[in-house]
């Protein structure tokens, strides 16, 4: 007997699998706020060095400010004042219009920066400098805590398969909790940094943990629509993201706010069920049958209530993988298996690196921040419906390889298109955007089918470890235009381009069982 026939007699999408939806959507609604987070509290506001000890005379006071600014600071070749360096001192030949200061002596700013606040009242880049030579250092913050992703995955992909998905989603809530709020009192930089890697540590537990869950408590039928919710909550949380965003204009606010939804992610923990198929792949069968036995009375099926007995349960664990303890070693020791591992986890990754060097690049179209992450996060919606039709009418492997390639074709054309026309480099990133988030939601759910029960949590530890290290490398990705402008560009599309050609070599999973031991992984992809 299969863990399917089960559902299918206790319903394998009613109130029970609702509420746990309804509980996971809460939770991950933070998710998304806090892996954009860096787009705002990290935004670079005009800027200029600040000239206040340049001169103390009278004859430099006296001027208006605008004209202090034009003999202290050098203009760059478009006519611009340079944002990084200053003049030794004042040069007011220039107040005569005279333009001839090439042979005038400049310095880097030796006396910080002034910030235009117009936009961000604080950010982390004006609180600490992160401009001019610390440039790198602002793209870091990104970096640094996406690599505590990529970590966290790995370790809670492995503890949940090992102590259970309910108690490591709530791990990852309150510690999540913790690091975020600590994180948004930083003192200094380096203490930001270090609490930034923890934050996202912790709080991406959140995001693989209930999507197993989702995945593992409703029947075949209704897979697709639990994997394209589960995404949309997402959209959802970047579409709101985007108002907390422009209300809170100070960084240390702006992550409070975004954090406090976890919270109510931790009073209604207390509603949700462990894993049944976890329950009885590690032959705790007496607990998988009473969450078995909520599931039918939640969802009107009291009358079936006596077929969920332990002895019944336990024909569905055909082989002694109860005394078994799996782990990441488990993902490469058999041919298949290694071979499922290696391909999803470079689909991942390219999915990972399309999906965030188009997110991360919300200031290269000529519009405003604000306006640019609100159609980003609302081109969401109408893809992922789309995905939802799609899935069945064409198959997950199609889905993902076609919207893949949609994202190179994308970028592609963006790369060929002049800067100055920005309203149509907009519309094509926003349709690339719309489907590099299509890709981020078929390659979930797709992931989670092709993964067996015993180490699926393990599988998609590891997968979502791989997109992290996308994810870490985009920042770097995008420094790539002091080589050459179309550069960052360039790489973006062919991670695209392989992601789709690689996610071609996947085998199908609609309408199949999840496959629930190594065994099955092996006899049935071919």
């Amino acid at each position: 007997m299969r863990f399917e026939h089960v559902l299918a007699d206790i319903d394998g999408f009613g109130r029970f699998q609702i509420m746990i939806l309804t509980i996971s959507f809460i939770g991950r609604f933070t998710l998304p706020c806090h892996f954009l987070l860096n787009n705002f509290i990290a935004a670079v506001p005009s800027h200029h060095c600040n000239i206040n000890l340049l001169d103390d005379g009278p004859t430099f006071w006296n001027l208006s400010h605008a004209e202090r600014l034009r003999v202290s600071i050098p203009a760059e070749e478009d006519g611009s004042q340079s944002s990084c360096r200053m003049f030794t001192e004042p040069q007011y030949q220039l107040l005569n219009n005279s333009s001839n200061v090439t042979d005038v002596p400049s310095v880097l700013c030796w006396n910080g920066w002034v910030y235009d606040n117009t936009t961000f009242k604080s950010t982390v880049t004006s609180q600490w400098d992160l401009v001019c030579n610390n440039r790198g250092q602002n793209k870091a913050t990104a970096t640094i805590f996406f690599m505590g992703v990529m970590l966290g995955a790995l370790t809670f992909g492995s503890l949940s398969d090992k102590f259970g998905r309910r108690i490591m989603l709530l791990v990852s809530y309150v510690s999540g909790l913790l690091f975020a709020i600590s994180s948004a009192f930083s003192s200094s930089y380096v203490t930001f940094a270090v609490l930034r890697f923890f934050t996202g540590f912790c709080i991406v537990g959140i995001v693989i943990v209930s999507a197993v869950l989702n995945v593992e408590w409703v029947d075949i039928e209704h897979r697709k629509l639990v994997g394209v919710i589960d995404s949309l909550s997402w959209t959802f949380g970047s579409t709101v993201f985007v108002a907390i965003a422009y209300l809170a204009t100070d960084w240390r606010w702006l992550t409070v706010s975004v954090t406090f939804p976890l919270i109510l992610a931790i009073i209604t923990w207390r509603w949700m069920p462990e894993s049944a198929r976890w329950l009885i792949a590690n032959g705790k069968l007496e607990q998988a049958q009473m969450y078995l036995t909520k599931c039918a009375k939640m969802n009107q099926r009291e009358d079936l209530i006596h077929t969920l007995q332990t002895e019944s349960l336990s024909t569905i664990v055909v082989t002694d993988r109860k005394d078994r303890t799996y782990s990441y070693l488990d993902l490469i020791r058999t041919p298949k298996m290694r071979n499922l591992a290696l391909r999803t986890g470079v689909v991942w990754f390219c999915v990972a690196t399309a999906f965030y060097g188009i997110s991360f690049n919300i200031t290269g179209f000529g519009l405003n921040i604000y306006l640019t992450q609100f159609i980003y996060a609302l081109i969401e919606f109408p893809a992922k419906i789309l995905v939802y039709y799609l899935l069945d009418k064409i198959g997950r492997r199609c889905t993902e390889v076609g919207s893949l390639l949609l994202v190179a074709v994308c970028l592609g054309i963006n790369i060929v298109v002049p800067k100055d026309m920005s309203v149509l480099r907009t519309v094509v990133a926003i349709i690339g955007k719309g489907s590099s988030a299509a890709s981020f939601a078929t390659v979930v759910l797709y992931s989670s089918e092709l993964y067996p029960t015993v180490i699926r949590q393990n599988g998609m530890g590891y997968n979502s470890s791989m997109a992290r290290i996308g994810v870490a490398v985009t920042p770097l990705i995008l420094l790539l235009d002091d080589v050459w402008k179309v550069l960052p560009q360039m790489v973006l599309c062919f991670a695209a381009l392989l992601g789709g050609l690689v996610a071609r070599t996947l085998p199908e999973t609609h309408m199949r069982c999840l496959p629930e031991t190594i065994e099955d992984v092996e006899k049935a992809y071919q």
